[in-house]
């Protein structure tokens, strides 16, 4: 009898601590990153949970690294490893204009079963992680001229199977996701992808793009409005799938969308503009500022902050600290699978966004 209640101790001492540890696991950190093997030694990369190089393509059917450039790159990325043997190295495929024959190539069986073999040879040779795939986007119009047709959406679904039984449970399987409504609605078959891959990094930023003709916030916490897109109804309307917690990552934007050509009603929220190019948050300091024309707003209701040149009649949208800050919040107390970002050297070295997802994390 003492054996048996002593059996039962146990056996609920490891079920509180497993419990506890489930509930104690931190949000990953997740860095997208396009930069050389030096660029990244000027970051603090112990901060970070995974860094995803940005972006491998097809050539042939199979993932391919580019360049010699980008080879190094990864090769070193891959050694930081030994000083942090809890980082993971992840390679992507595509990006805005890098799929342009990921319809053609995944739509068939023979295509789909090439690249993942090539994928794990790749990860083999390089000793990275895993696969993150940024097709934009399954069955709805990526960038203009780009193969998309409606069987994009299976044929993406037989992809990550093929993928994930190739790779085993050694590799890890990410793929990105727009953050808007039609990509929720109309580019994956959920229920049968999720359980197949570790996470799906949302990109709940360029919600309001280059395409636009109107003013709005590009990253948002929270819809603005009604019928605005925002992290917040991304990943509601994913949980209400049945989507783990724990698989969602939302996405930062380190960089800002600029109209011009906008009036100076709302502080230039909500209003007619032509988009321009943005800068990077590495450059707010001293782009945003009174000297230049700038003011700083932040919306309560959108958790969301933006600028406005009143003298340039120029509008600026974009995460911030204080937007970032939110967001990591927010993962945490959704207990989501974590933050990641666009991408990692647009930040500052110190004293930036990275380190404001940091504090965050860990403040209790």
């Amino acid at each position: 009898m003492k054996r048996l209640n002593l059996i039962i101790i146990f056996l609920l001492f490891c079920c509180v601590t497993n419990t506890f540890a489930q509930s104690g696991k931190k949000i990953d950190v997740i860095a997208y990153y396009t930069g050389d093997d030096k660029l990244i030694d000027q970051y603090d990369v112990s901060k970070l949970t995974h860094i995803i190089y940005s972006f491998c393509h097809l050539k042939d059917g199979k993932l391919n690294v580019d360049t010699a450039k980008d080879t190094i790159a990864i090769k070193h990325l891959v050694g930081l490893k030994a000083t942090y043997p809890k980082l993971k190295i992840m390679l992507s495929l595509g990006g805005w204009a890098g799929c342009e024959t990921c319809s053609a190539v995944f739509s068939t069986a023979e295509g789909r079963s090439l690249f993942a073999k090539s994928v794990k040879a790749t990860n083999d040779f390089f000793k990275t992680d895993g696969l993150d795939l940024d097709w934009e986007y399954p069955a709805i119009e990526g960038l203009p001229g780009h193969l998309y047709q409606a069987a994009d959406k299976p044929n993406f679904t037989e992809l990550v199977k093929i993928l994930r039984t190739t790779l085993g449970k050694k590799h890890e399987l990410s793929f990105a996701a727009g953050g808007f409504q039609q990509f929720l609605d109309e580019s994956i078959e959920w229920k049968l992808v999720m359980p197949l891959v570790d996470r799906v990094n949302i990109m709940s930023y360029d919600l309001v793009n280059g395409y636009s003709k109107v003013t709005g916030h590009q990253a948002p916490l929270y819809s603005g409005t009604p019928d605005a897109q925002s992290t917040n109804r991304a990943v509601t309307y994913l949980l209400k799938l049945g989507i783990p917690a724990h698989k969602l990552v939302i996405g930062g934007a380190f960089y800002t969308r600029i109209w011009k050509n906008v009036a100076n009603v709302n502080n230039g929220l909500y209003q007619s503009g032509e988009h321009i190019e943005g800068v990077s948050f590495k450059d707010y300091a001293t782009t945003f500022t009174e000297a230049n024309g700038w003011k700083y707003f932040w919306d309560d209701k959108a958790k969301a902050g933006y600028w406005y040149n009143e003298k340039e009649q120029k509008f600026a949208t974009g995460d911030d600290l204080a937007s970032i800050k939110e967001k990591t919040e927010y993962a945490k107390s959704k207990k989501l699978g974590g933050i990641m970002f666009w991408e990692l050297p647009l930040d500052t070295f110190k004293d930036g966004m990275v380190d404001a997802i940091y504090d965050v994390k860990n403040k209790k």
